[in-house]
């Protein structure tokens, strides 16, 4: 481990190697990384990445590569002739190992009594839900940026609707990647007012907002990426604020439930749109339970 300036901060961050090893994409044991690590002031990891090591030879190569920046090893392997070739080695050069999803399969295995599969990579198998996931990124292509007709649209599990800028199409993206159809329409001054989504019966429409002093920083962001800093309404304040304003009115008076993304990343604001679906199904199943007559 290394000391050195934290960004933006006076304190010392510590620099330490992170080894990530997996028999599978290892995007699993990554965005674990993250989390854990994303819980520890002042530390900057520097990660190694070893994806789909499933053979002795590779695993010789990992330990190598270990040896050469000794510091915390992760991994997800199901092999277990890997494993124990990963933890002897990792003994030998005294290194910290970690089976990172070994308490939660025990835990799990234990519950429900029945033995854990060894199957390389289960979570990426080409199933109903993979092909589920790649229509529903093949939608939010097709369905991006008011793309699609009304019609169209309704086969959307959600559509997203707000003005430029309101990180609709990542999210929609993000939404993709966990199987739900998701289609975007922006709020554009003189054109687009979101109107023609109040047909709409069986998407779930939610309007992102988002404080205008947030929105003009990142439009001025955008248009600087492109080099057009041109002055115009799409960056003045007050401009920014009259169409903010606009589309939190538009929202309420439609009834759709709002989400402002200002503080949000993506990831916040997808969790809170999968928890208004989930909301909306349970809804809709606790209807469809009431026989007819029963509140009479």
């Amino acid at each position: 481990m290394s000391p050195a300036r934290s960004p933006g901060s006076s304190r010392l961050a510590t620099y330490f190697h992170v080894h990530l090893v997996s028999d599978s994409t290892g995007e699993t044991l990554n965005a674990m990384a993250k989390a854990v690590i994303a819980r520890f002031d002042g530390v900057i990891p520097i990660e190694h990445i070893y994806a789909l090591v499933r053979s002795p030879k590779q695993m010789e190569r990992v330990l190598e590569e270990i040896a050469g920046a000794p510091g915390v090893v992760l991994h997800t392997l199901v092999d277990r002739e890997l494993r124990e070739q990963l933890e002897e080695g990792c003994r030998r050069l005294q290194t910290p190992q970690i089976g990172a999803l070994d308490p939660l399969v025990g835990a799990l295995s234990g519950y429900l009594g029945t033995n854990i599969s060894t199957r390389v990579g289960a979570q990426h198998a080409l199933d109903h839900g993979y092909f589920n996931r790649i229509g529903a990124l093949d939608f939010a292509i097709a369905h991006d940026d008011g793309q699609g007709t009304v019609e169209q649209l309704e086969h959307a599990d959600v559509v997203l609707c707000g003005v430029s800028r309101t990180s609709k199409t990542p999210t929609c993206i993000y939404l993709a990647n966990r199987g739900i159809r998701a289609a975007n329409v922006p709020l554009v001054p003189g054109q687009e007012d979101g109107e023609r989504l109040t047909a709409l019966k069986n998407p779930l429409v939610v309007g992102l907002t988002v404080s205008p002093d947030r929105l003009v920083q990142i439009r001025r962001n955008r248009l600087e990426g492109l080099n057009a800093s041109r002055a115009s309404d799409y960056v003045d304040h007050d401009a920014v604020r009259e169409e903010t304003v606009k589309a939190r009115r538009a929202f309420e008076r439609r009834g759709w439930p709002t989400i402002d993304v200002t503080r949000r990343s993506v990831e916040e604001t997808a969790a809170a749109i999968i928890n208004l679906l989930s909301e909306r199904r349970s809804r809709r199943q606790d209807a469809s339970t009431v026989k007819p007559g029963a509140l009479m």
